[in-house]
């Protein structure tokens, strides 16, 4: 939506008219009625496979990614249905009342075009807003039912209490956001189909229009932010980063200063070091191999003593920030390729070259 429609608003804009011809003004109405309702429907859809997840787990673990690819495909489907209806005669695409945008003519002429709206807004508004506020609201009565189980489960109950009040958090806002994007929306343009269309304010038209097409960029920080595990990904992410830029954009090691410290359970380990060490043993809580490399430095105890770690030369810097004995003198180069399957789904290999044995040993 903003690659395509804000190159052609912005002008628009501030020249205070349409410059663009009546095809160009066609094309922006069918992309922005495109998007806004393909925006809409996967909401609508993935708040209806969070209820099947939460509240029927027994069909929503069957959700598979070849599920969700074909969920996504209807999602589009159901959008250009209702796009490509105007093109049809089934409506008409036009210039909005405030002049420098386009989109449907709500002021219906015809029988047809009365009855596209009456199914736009029946279609496109009452429908999903019904099927986000029942999922939600099944999903928060599952939860508060559940409630008093999970606190006797988990022992300290401010989780508990934290993860109910996350997704009732999410719950409401995506409720509110759905609403407050397109219930202006939905009341103007009844009001300009079935009413007097000149009796509408101008505003009133152009901010419910901002108010709609900004459901793009609220409804995936909703997702984003309020999700349990966003920062933890998030931080892996910015890890692997470093990780590729440290490997790909240094030319050189640098040394950095070694700070000893101790851990909870009375381990000391080393932070900012700038070599892997060659030491024996085998990391117990790993479970493949990206795993094992990845919590490798904190999987291994370190053996050497105190007034050794200041004899030896620090060599590798690592994504997490901690490491192991300083004591190997070869230097290990990891080259990260991040891949893309035809189901969409991220995967990572990890290519070791030179890596000491033990360490070969544990990873293979």
């Amino acid at each position: 939506m903003t690659v395509i429609l804000f190159p052609l608003a912005t002008p628009s804009f501030f020249a205070h008219r349409w410059l663009f011809n009546h095809a160009m003004c066609t094309f922006y109405a069918f992309c922005g009625v495109l998007f806004g309702l393909c925006s809409l429907t996967s909401l609508t859809a993935l708040s209806t496979v969070c209820c099947m997840k939460v509240c029927y787990p027994a069909y929503g673990n069957k959700f598979s990614p070849t599920y969700a690819s074909a969920l996504l495909g209807c999602v589009w489907v159901y959008a250009l249905i209702f796009a490509v209806a105007p093109l049809a005669d089934w409506g008409s695409y036009g210039p909005e009342p405030y002049g420098t945008a386009c989109c449907i003519k709500w002021k219906a002429s015809t029988q047809e075009a009365k009855f596209y709206i009456v199914a736009l807004f029946v279609f496109c508004y009452i429908i999903p807003c019904l099927l986000i506020l029942i999922s939600y609201s099944l999903i928060l009565w599952t939860v508060k039912v559940s409630q008093r189980a999970v606190k006797q489960h988990m022992s300290p109950r401010k989780k508990a209490n934290s993860v109910h009040s996350l997704i009732v958090k999410l719950s409401v806002s995506v409720c509110i956001g759905f609403l407050a994007a397109w219930t202006p929306y939905a009341i103007v343009s009844m009001w300009a189909a079935f009413g007097d269309a000149s009796q509408i304010p101008v505003l009133a038209f152009a901010l419910s229009a901002v108010f709609a097409k900004s459901s793009a960029t609220y409804n995936p920080l909703v997702y984003l932010l309020f999700k349990p595990n966003f920062q933890k990904f998030l931080s892996k992410d910015l890890s692997l980063l470093q990780a590729v830029c440290a490997v790909f954009c240094c030319s050189r090691p640098r040394v950095i200063a070694l700070k000893s410290f101790h851990t909870r359970d009375g381990r000391a380990s080393m932070r900012y070091s700038t070599a892997f060490t060659d030491h024996r043993g085998s990391c117990r809580n790993c479970t493949d191999t990206f795993e094992c490399f990845r919590n490798y430095p904190r999987c291994y105890r370190l053996s050497q003593k105190p007034d050794s770690a200041s004899k030896t030369n620090p060599l590798a810097i690592l994504t997490d920030g901690s490491a192991c004995r300083p004591s190997l003198k070869r230097t290990v180069q990891v080259m990260v390729l991040v891949t893309k399957k035809k189901t969409g789904m991220g995967t990572v290999n990890v290519v070791g070259d030179v890596l000491p044995s033990s360490i070969a040993r544990d990873l293979m």
